[in-house]
């Protein structure tokens, strides 16, 4: 919703695993979130200090807005979530590239559906987002690879 917590995460996640498991495979990365809260803003600090015990830097990342021309320029749209999915397909211009899709529409494996947003809850609730987002980010990994 923010850009904040779970899509920084999942950029981080997604970018870090690319280039030391995919280092061939040209990928751009970017996160938005479906609500301008916190535009121009790091992610959560509580993102970062998880994210970076695992070898992760968020820091240098911004909180930024959903536009239509997302849909445009990016082959692939993933939200955290039924309700920012929701808030993604009003967006979807005619002429779209990508549709959004869910990111654990990746993680076939994972019991979760939605990412759970971790912001008012605790370490342990950051932890989980970055299992959710490298399992998610292997699949859809594996899933460019193979060209789907």
């Amino acid at each position: 919703m923010g850009n904040i917590c779970r899509s920084p995460t999942a950029e981080g996640v997604l970018r870090a695993l690319a280039a030391r498991e995919m280092p061939g495979l040209a990928i751009e990365v970017d996160s938005a979130g479906t609500h301008g809260y916190h535009v121009g803003s790091p992610p959560d600090r509580r993102a970062q200090a998880a994210a970076r015990r695992r070898g992760i830097d968020l820091s240098a990342l911004r909180a930024r807005e959903l536009v239509p021309a997302d849909f445009l320029r990016f082959d692939h749209v993933l939200v955290m979530d039924a309700t920012n999915l929701a808030d993604a397909s009003r967006l979807v211009p005619a002429a779209a590239r990508a549709l959004p899709r869910r990111f654990l529409d990746f993680a076939p494996g994972t019991a979760e559906r939605d990412v759970p947003d971790p912001y008012y809850g605790g370490p342990g609730d950051f932890e989980r987002v970055l299992d959710l987002a490298e399992a998610a980010s292997r699949g859809f990994l594996r899933a460019l690879q193979s060209g789907r």
